[in-house]
């Protein structure tokens, strides 16, 4: 027995004449930038967060509303949304953060210069600044809500 509404109609996307690209697959598929424009932090605390935000990435927080505010990083919109039923991170990503790994990375191309400057904005870190066997020199750290964030900068391959 199908659950409620399942047996209502789904709509979906008309089919366009114009040529879609092969997919290795042989699956046809739409040409979109495939950016992330916006995201959405769930936060319990939306005046700790706001605040953590403009000291720690030096950002001017834009009230939504009552209950979120933006943040602009280059051409991404970080929304902070206060939501009572916010979830501690789970130990699994507590600990890839103290080996290097974030939820949320930012490529830069001095990571011990942006370390310093996250420690002259008194951001407490989760590891690093380390080199990681996967090429990357990384520092973590985290929100009031415990999203991880990871400032990475790419390490010069060795041209043996």
């Amino acid at each position: 027995m199908a659950g409620p509404g399942w047996d209502r109609m789904i709509h979906v996307c008309p089919a366009t004449e114009r040529e879609h690209p092969e997919t290795e697959a042989g699956d046809s598929m739409t040409d979109w930038e495939k950016e992330i424009g916006a995201m959405t932090l769930f936060v319990p605390d939306l005046d700790r967060a706001r605040e953590f935000y403009e000291r720690a990435f030096g950002l001017d927080a834009q009230p939504m509303g009552d209950d979120t505010v933006m943040l602009r990083f280059k051409g991404t919109a970080v929304f902070l949304r206060k939501a009572a039923a916010a979830q501690e991170p789970l130990p699994e990503v507590l600990d890839e953060a103290r080996n290097g790994a974030g939820q949320f990375a930012i490529i830069v191309d001095d990571v011990d210069a942006v370390c310093s400057d996250l420690a002259g904005r008194e951001v407490k870190l989760l590891s690093g600044p380390a080199d990681r066997p996967w090429g990357m020199r990384t520092v973590t750290f985290a929100d009031p809500a415990g999203h991880v964030w990871e400032i990475a900068q790419e390490m010069p391959s060795d041209a043996s």
